[in-house]
C-alpha cells in the first residue's frame, strides 16, 4: 500500500529514489525499504496526452530525491539539483498554483504539454479581463512565428526580430535603449516602447508574458473607452488610421475564425 511521503523524505535514513512517475503531480518514491506516494501541488498539463508526459518523465525514474526548502523536494538530475515542482513547471507539464515567470515562459513557448493546447490557452491562463480569443487574435497579428505567437519578439522600425530566449530579447532591448531608441515593439503583444514603455517597471518585465498581455488589455480597454467600438478598439491597437487599422482588423478576424 502506498502512503503520502512528504514526511518520509525528511526523515529517511537512506537516500530516497523516484521509483515511478504516475502523473505530473504524483510520484512513487522509494525510501527506507518502502514505496510511498508523493504529490505535487498544481494542475497536470496533459494536452498532448499522458503517454507523451510519461515518455518525457522516464528520465526521472531512478533519480535521487531529497527534502528541499520553500520550493519542495529536490531531484538530482544530470548532476544538478532542481526542485521537482520547478522542473515540471519549467518543462511545461505542471501548471503551478501561482503562475511563476518560469511557468509563464513554458506556457508562452508551448513547452511540454502546452504544445498541444489551443492557441488561446496562454491568453486564457495569463489574461485577466479580455476574451482570450481577442488577445490571441491580436498576438497572431503581432508576434506570430511558425504559426504561433512568440514571446521573445521585437519589431524595430518595422523589422521583425525573433529570439530563441528571453535573455537574448532582453539584451537586444538594452542595446536599443543604449542607442537612445524607442521605436520598437516588444513581447507577445508587441507593445510599443515609445508610447507605452512607462507602463513597465523594466525591459525585463516588459518581456514577461503575463505582464505583456495585461498591458495590452489595458490599451484595449482605453481604446474601447475612447472609441465606443470593440472593432475600433482592436483596429486602433495597430493604428487609428482606417487605411491601416482596417486591414489589421480583417487579419485579426481571420485568426479568430480559426480558433477552436
Amino acid at each position: 500500500m502506498l502512503a503520502l511521503t512528504t514526511l518520509v523524505l525528511a526523515g529517511a535514513a537512506q537516500a530516497a529514489m523516484i521509483q515511478a512517475v504516475i502523473s505530473p503531480n504524483a510520484l512513487v518514491v522509494h525510501a527506507d525499504g518502502k514505496d510511498r506516494l508523493h504529490t505535487i501541488a498544481g494542475k497536470p498539463v496533459l494536452y498532448c496526452g499522458l503517454d507523451a508526459f510519461l515518455g518525457w518523465s522516464a528520465r526521472l525514474v531512478g533519480a535521487l530525491i531529497e527534502p528541499g526548502a520553500e520550493e519542495g523536494p529536490v531531484v538530482q538530475l544530470g548532476g544538478k539539483a532542481v526542485p521537482i515542482a520547478v522542473l515540471l513547471a519549467r518543462e511545461g507539464w505542471l501548471r503551478p498554483p501561482i503562475l511563476t515567470e518560469a511557468a509563464q515562459e513554458a506556457l508562452a513557448e508551448r513547452r511540454g504539454g502546452w504544445g498541444c493546447a489551443p492557441k488561446t490557452e496562454p491568453f486564457s491562463q495569463m489574461g485577466q479581463r479580455v476574451d482570450p480569443k481577442i488577445t490571441a487574435g491580436i498576438a497572431m497579428n503581432e508576434s506570430a512565428y511558425r504559426g504561433r505567437p512568440w514571446p521573445w519578439t521585437l519589431n524595430v522600425a518595422g523589422r521583425g526580430m525573433f529570439f530563441a530566449t528571453r535573455e537574448e530579447a532582453y539584451a537586444a532591448v538594452n542595446r536599443l535603449l543604449a542607442s537612445q531608441r524607442c521605436d520598437f515593439d516588444v513581447g507577445l503583444m508587441q507593445v510599443n516602447w515609445c508610447y507605452h514603455g512607462k507602463r513597465f517597471s523594466s525591459p525585463w518585465e516588459a518581456l514577461a508574458p503575463a505582464t505583456n498581455i495585461r498591458v495590452a488589455e489595458d490599451i484595449l480597454a482605453e481604446n474601447l473607452r475612447r472609441s465606443g467600438s470593440p472593432m475600433k478598439a482592436v483596429a486602433w491597437y495597430h493604428s487609428a488610421n482606417p487605411e491601416r487599422g482596417g486591414p489589421y482588423f480583417a487579419r485579426f478576424m481571420n485568426h479568430v475564425a480559426q480558433f477552436r
